[in-house]
């Protein structure tokens, strides 16, 4: 019985061992300390300037870069007391905007030397959460409950691009062609909406797990990741048809919080306790970063940049990508 018990527990342990994720062979990130003890959110470069960015975060925080990132600057601006909680900023060119909660949405027109508040309405639904700068002057923002706007004259007025608000979200998100899906909050459905619609199509989720987090692929399908660690893609033009979960990471029982593209083959995906994923070929296998440990994946919004560039945000640190080039042994470790 103990010669038994043994080999149960060789078993046991090998087939758990081979659930793990392997382990990336490289270590791609390097560690940018931030002038401030504060959970980041998004971050954009000027279009036409690889060089010069801007991150915000909770905490009214406002950073800028002039060296691709490799080092951060806090820029103080005249605004009230509020403690606000700046969720979202865009830059096309020179010209960028900024949303946060409570309600505020800034507006520059020359790089962030200076910006400008613009007035909301009173009646705006829900708290102003994302902003994409889409041209001159032009830009799209959302609210915390599904409303999508449009400006043509740098903020002056907006236009409603659907009827209705969706109710409260999860999160949202939009892709390169202007289409945007939405999980609802508690994650029992989720929405999408494509330029030309009046209204927000709902949907049913296709498994009995909560939906955590959903986005848009490369090549404009969805993804989906849903309570228990999974993760899966939509076929191509059905938002409603889904291929096979799977389970990156399926000996640890944290879920999965977030997924970002850097190339169409090379994708990142964030668990719970600051795990750490990449696939190399689209998301069908994965690997696991060593001594990595966030919870939140932002990159820039330019398409043209998000080849070259990658960050992802923690609480007073950003890691910042470097590149495969880099052996792990010449990369700084860290671990939160």
């Amino acid at each position: 019985m103990r010669r038994t018990f043994v080999l149960m527990m060789v078993l046991l342990i090998s087939t758990a061992c081979g659930a793990f994720a392997p382990t990336l062979s490289y270590n791609p990130w390097e560690v940018v300390s931030l002038p401030i003890d504060a959970t980041v959110s998004d971050i954009s470069f000027i279009s036409n300037d690889s060089l010069h960015g801007w991150l915000v975060g909770n905490h009214s925080s406002l950073l800028e870069t002039f060296d691709g990132g490799k080092s951060w600057e806090l820029r103080e601006l005249a605004l009230d007391e509020q403690d606000y909680r700046f969720t979202s900023v865009s830059f096309s060119e020179q010209e960028g905007w900024i949303t946060g909660k409570p309600s505020i949405l800034l507006h520059t027109a020359d790089g962030g030397k200076s910006w400008s508040r613009i007035a909301l309405s009173a009646r705006l639904p829900g708290s102003p959460n994302t902003v994409v700068a889409v041209g001159p002057q032009s830009a799209e923002m959302t609210t915390d409950v599904g409303a999508i706007y449009r400006t043509t004259d740098g903020g002056k007025t907006w236009k409603a691009l659907v009827e209705q608000a969706v109710g409260v979200l999860r999160n949202i998100a939009r892709s390169a062609d202007g289409k945007y899906v939405a999980v609802s909050a508690r994650g029992n459905f989720y929405s999408t909406w494509e330029p030309g619609q009046t209204a927000w199509t709902p949907h049913n989720r296709n498994r009995s797990r909560r939906v955590q987090n959903m986005g848009f692929t490369q090549d404009d399908r969805l993804w989906m990741l849903s309570r228990g660690g999974s993760l899966q893609f939509s076929e191509p033009d059905q938002p409603e048809e889904w291929g096979e979960p799977q389970n990156p990471q399926v000996a640890v029982s944290v879920g999965l919080l977030d997924l970002t593209y850097r190339t169409p083959e090379e994708v990142w995906l964030a668990g719970g306790s600051g795990n750490l994923l990449c696939s190399l070929d689209g998301g069908k296998t994965w690997q696991k970063t060593k001594q990595l440990r966030v919870s939140h994946l932002i990159s820039t919004r330019s398409s043209l940049l998000s080849l070259e560039q990658g960050f992802i945000g923690q609480k007073g640190t950003l890691l910042r990508y470097t590149g495969p080039q880099r052996s792990a042994e010449a990369q700084p470790t860290h671990s939160t």
